[in-house]
């Protein structure tokens, strides 16, 4: 029992970790269809966009309460740091959230005020994205902890580095909009998003570029861990990718990623419908992992990890029999609904027609 005990919190912080990337990789390219609406201008093609996305964008966010739900319940210190830290990027994120929620429902049976539905639909997928990505920042650049609660400001979160990766965020999910485009649509429409993703890659490449270099030196402020009177103290991102032994597998990563954008660039020159689409997911996977390097094993950085924050091991232990059985359950509806509604999506069809 003590040994199920002890890894706990790791199963739990994977789970959450999954809820949280698949939340990202599946609702990142409705939201990224959403921030090229203006950019078609008929309505035709427009309602082609949406409706390419339309039975999959409800089901996508259900990973999202997966992955909030299970900080909430498996390491409420967590909970209790990270939302008064990040509140109002959150209450942000979340009106995009539902102003982009309520257009889907009205835009199709408005008439006079379709174009405004339109507006809320772009509105509302860019702002919920730029949130995303500085709520992202936000978190990378570390939450202030006096004992057990904040004790930041309100606005701690706003930094260039936050603004940096709500940026990056939108030319990530821009790239995973338009190679969805590419995979479910034809004609005008695929023409014009090849050529958005090919201009949506470089930026995903510039940006990740530039994070992944500015996140080494984030607390480089700090002192680094060691083995003095005071103990165990924090240790640099820099250390945590160039010591040793992650030196040895560390670098992986970015040779993956610089791959991957390689091949994703190539296949969108040959015209490839599927390779971009999956070559963009491979990314976010790379950006995702090098994410996880930089702030293990701490849930809250720069220094609250996994068991300090963790909930009463009885309480994590019966609720992850609940999440267990609920997974599979989740899993099966979503490759349900891809496989249901798989293929292209043309002019005057659609699930919301």
């Amino acid at each position: 029992m003590e040994l199920v005990e002890a890894y706990l919190p790791l199963i739990w912080g994977a789970l959450i970790a999954i809820g949280v990337f698949m939340y990202v990789l599946l609702d990142g390219f409705d939201l990224g269809v959403g921030i090229l609406f203006p950019f078609r201008k008929s309505d035709e093609d427009k309602d082609v966009m949406m409706n390419s996305v339309a039975p999959f964008w409800d089901g996508n966010e259900t990973w999202l309460v997966l992955g909030i739900g299970g900080l909430f319940v498996a390491f409420p210190l967590a909970y209790a740091l990270f939302l008064p830290a990040l509140y109002l990027p959150v209450i942000l994120m979340l009106l995009g959230l539902i102003f982009r929620g309520v257009a889907f429902e009205f835009r199709f049976k408005a008439d006079r005020s379709k174009h405004l539905w339109s507006k809320a639909f772009f509105g509302g997928s860019l702002v919920a994205t730029f949130f995303q990505g500085a709520i992202l920042g936000g978190y990378i650049q570390g939450i202030e902890v006096e004992g057990r609660d904040f004790a930041g400001g309100a606005f701690d979160w706003l930094s260039a580095f936050s603004v940096t990766t709500g940026l990056a965020l939108i030319a990530g999910y821009v790239y995973l909009g338009s190679s969805w485009l590419i995979m479910r649509t034809e004609g005008d429409i695929q023409k014009w998003a090849f050529g958005v993703a090919k201009k949506a890659l470089a930026a995903v490449f510039s940006f990740m570029v530039v994070i992944m270099l500015w996140m080494l030196f984030l607390y480089s402020d700090l002192p680094v861990i060691g083995s003095g009177a005071d103990g165990m103290t924090e240790e640099v991102i820099m250390q945590r990718w160039f010591g040793v032994p992650n030196i040895y597998f560390t670098p992986i990563v970015p040779l993956i990623f610089a791959l991957l954008a390689l091949v994703a660039w190539r296949a969108l020159a040959k015209g490839g419908e599927t390779a971009p689409f999956l070559c963009g997911m491979g990314i976010f996977v790379t950006g995702f992992v090098g994410l996880a390097i930089s702030v293990w094993p701490n849930v809250i950085p720069p220094d609250v990890d996994l068991y300090e924050a963790a909930a009463h091991p009885s309480s994590q232990l019966l609720l992850l029999i609940g999440a267990l059985v609920l997974l599979p359950v989740i899993l099966g509806y979503t490759a349900f609904i891809y496989w249901v509604f798989r293929g292209k999506v043309r002019h005057g069809e659609g699930y919301s027609h």
